[in-house]
């Protein structure tokens, strides 16, 4: 019979097996190591050679760092995407530099960010985003004040290549609505509005990358917010778009807050009408009630809590509103269309009552 391995024996192996895999750990570990500090030294100090290098308007990160590494400029795209990333290095200006590979990565990085990019004032022009907007008309404000058609826009904002791109830039803010299938588009609500300036002749991805970006920016102002709250970013974007669309005032924005955090608290659907066109894809005012028999993740009237995701593009009074809501015991609230005025109850019985007294002999 074959002689049985002591239990010394065996610990012996396991134990030259640990040694040999921390050893190579170890040399792993060193090796990137120095390929890292080699990466963020100039790639060649000695080759001066200037290298005419043009930077988009509208290129993210992971843009500028492709186009650095195809030039022969840095050694790895890899390093300085990571680089900037864990330095919180933003504002890359487009433009024409002169740059060589005798650059370090942070001579580059300081260069990018610190130069006027020669942009021609001449050649930019405005374009109005406006607040609470769905993709879909911001897709006609494109098609009308630019060179692009409302088609070319829907088409690139529900590419999936184009999406994978935009996910490494804007990983965090994108993380939540990019799992979901569900949803109409992924990037709806992603898009914050404002008032852009554009180049002639700019690319419409770059376009969509400055709108994404300043969403991005204007959430991580909250970060902390966040992160204490009850919501992840999508979510929070869902409730500011209903927000954005049922309030007017500030004052009535964070009151309204209230109303469908105390919904939330409770369980109960949040039943608002916002939701419900858009499940139908209809713009106009009026909701019946065969309109809420429809099957649809974005049917707040049948599915309890927040709806799948937004459902325009909100602004950041209605993102910080629904962060922030005014506390109160209101369960419910109307709104008269014609007057602007808001009416608030803590019962369904008092609801509608102020229907009745508010809306009901409303033209």
């Amino acid at each position: 019979m074959p002689k049985e391995s002591s239990p010394k024996t065996v610990r012996k192996i396991v134990l030259i097996i640990v040694a040999i895999l921390f050893v190579l750990l170890i040399i792993l570990g060193f090796s990137g190591y120095r390929y890292w500090n080699r990466s963020l030294e100039a790639k060649d100090p000695t080759n001066t050679e200037v290298v005419d290098i043009t930077i988009p308007s509208g290129a993210t990160r992971s843009d500028i760092a492709r186009i650095l590494e195809e030039n022969n400029i840095i050694e790895s795209a890899v390093v300085f995407n990571a680089h900037s990333r864990l330095n919180d290095v933003e504002g890359f200006q487009a433009g024409d530099y002169e740059l060589s590979p005798a650059m370090s990565i942070e001579e580059i990085t300081t260069l990018l960010t610190q130069a006027s990019g020669g942009i021609d004032p001449n050649n930019i022009f405005k374009v109005l985003i406006p607040e609470g907007y769905m993709l879909e008309q911001i897709a006609e404000v494109i098609g009308q004040e630019t060179e692009y058609s409302a088609e070319e826009f829907m088409a690139l904002v529900q590419d999936e290549e184009y999406l994978e791109e935009l996910s490494g830039d804007f990983s965090e803010l994108l993380e939540e609505t990019l799992k979901i299938d569900e949803t109409r588009y992924k990037l709806e609500g992603y898009l914050y509005p404002a008032t852009y300036e554009f180049e002639q002749g700019e690319s419409l991805k770059s376009m969509v990358n400055k709108m994404v970006a300043r969403m991005n920016q204007e959430i991580q102002q909250y970060s902390e917010e966040i992160k204490a709250s009850r919501f992840n970013i999508h979510e929070l974007l869902t409730l500011a778009s209903i927000i954005e669309r049922e309030g007017v005032t500030t004052e009535d924005r964070h009151l309204i807050s209230g109303v469908f955090h105390n919904r939330l608290d409770e369980g109960m659907p949040l039943q608002t009408d916002i939701s419900i066109l858009y499940a139908h894809n209809e713009h106009r005012e009026d909701v019946y009630l065969k309109d809420l028999e429809i099957d649809s993740p974005y049917n707040s009237y049948a599915n309890p809590g927040l709806i799948i995701g937004p459902v325009n593009s909100p602004s950041g009074e209605a993102i910080e509103s629904a962060l922030n809501p005014e506390e109160s015991n209101y369960l419910y609230f109307l709104a008269n269309l014609q007057t602007g005025e808001v009416y608030y109850a803590e019962t369904y019985e008092e609801h509608l009552q102020l229907k009745a007294e508010h809306l009901d002999n409303v033209d």
